[in-house]
């Protein structure tokens, strides 16, 4: 078994919650330790960008100290305007030239000033890549104004972040340990502010973006038109409760809003289609608070086709089950992915 202090606790900073998770990993997959989700207050944190540091890590430590979580060493995700993904196709190189010409080159794929943004990539191996003279990059650029803001946050609570990732590679992450395959999917989380969808073709990342909707635009709008407090309209939301008298309100508010979701994906994997001809979506896999939505997978079906998945990421984990309730893993876990994915990363500090 190894070692606890190998992982790191996975923080996943939303625009409505805050969203922890440790693992151990064990000899055949991966134990449960810790998990739990703290509100934050409405534009604390507004397109991955943070607003309110102070309300903000009062609701980290919060959590950590209910969960009785000592480890200082973390990792957290960003998405949002500040981070471009972008892939990009070279001509074949060493390393070390690639290295330069990267950090020389990069300028001209990204829409920020070099100097104002914190720079990876990382070279990704595909059939068809190995097979000629060309090599493609998945670049990533941050605005170091908004991950130091992050970083500083989270220093002040006495916190060591050793991984800074991208949601979507999060969600990957965790994906491809827990389904153990190569298959060409379309990953989709939705939260409280933001969609982001990732497609994987033959386990490789081929096409990633965040779009700013998501399902607080579905839980305002319930609750203005029933004229309900926040709380009533998220259980309507979820189908945890009913508003029979209003219907007719209800379905229309859902066929409006998740119709604008499903445009969103399908122009997602319209684009996959025309680039990837030859390699159809096996299935699309859906995660995040927003995928709760009662009746979202069965409408997403519908509409592309393809056979729709919620994702618990703790669905083959091990854990204890005094500790945890089968019922609120089952509940919890669509909005625990990308916390999930930051915490079956090894720290290498």
């Amino acid at each position: 078994m190894a070692k606890k202090d190998n992982l790191i606790v996975g923080v996943d900073i939303g625009s409505h919650a805050v969203k922890i998770c440790q693992l151990q990993h064990t000899g055949t997959g991966y134990k449960l330790l810790s998990l739990g989700s703290a509100n934050i207050p409405a534009g604390a944190v507004e397109d991955g960008v943070l607003q309110e540091p102070d309300e903000v890590g009062k609701a980290i430590s919060g959590l950590l100290k209910n969960l009785k979580i000592k480890k200082s060493k973390i990792g957290i995700s960003i998405s949002g305007y500040s981070v471009i993904v972008k892939k990009v196709n070279l001509e074949k190189m060493e390393d070390e030239v690639l290295d330069e010409y990267i950090k020389s080159e990069a300028e001209q794929y990204i829409p920020f000033d070099i100097e104002d943004v914190y720079l990876d990539y990382q070279q990704v191996r595909t059939s068809a890549s190995e097979a000629n003279d060309r090599v493609e990059i998945m670049l990533v650029a941050a605005k170091k104004e908004v991950v130091n803001d992050y970083l500083n946050m989270l220093s002040e609570l006495k916190l060591k972040t050793v991984v800074v990732d991208v949601d979507g590679f999060a969600l990957e992450n965790i994906w491809e340990t827990i389904s153990g395959g190569k298959e060409n999917v379309a990953l989709v989380d939705i939260g409280a502010s933001k969609m982001n969808i990732n497609i994987l073709s033959e386990g490789v990342s081929v096409l990633a973006r965040d779009i700013v909707v998501g399902s607080d635009q579905l839980t305002e709008q319930l609750a203005n038109t029933l004229d309900v407090d926040f709380e009533t309209a998220e259980r309507i939301k979820i189908g945890a409760e009913q508003a029979a008298e209003h219907s007719e309100d209800v379905t229309r508010i859902f066929n409006q809003t998740c119709t604008q979701w499903v445009l969103e994906i399908k122009k997602a994997i319209d684009l996959y289609f025309a680039n990837n001809p030859d390699k159809p979506l096996q299935a699309l896999v859906l995660s995040g608070g927003g995928s709760k939505v009662s009746g979202l997978v069965d409408y997403i079906h519908q509409e592309t086709g393809l056979q729709v998945y919620a994702f618990n990421p703790f669905e083959r984990m091990t854990y204890d089950q005094n500790k945890f309730d089968s019922s609120y893993i089952q509940l919890i876990g669509p909005e625990m992915a990308i916390a999930a994915g930051l915490a079956i990363r090894q720290s290498s500090i």
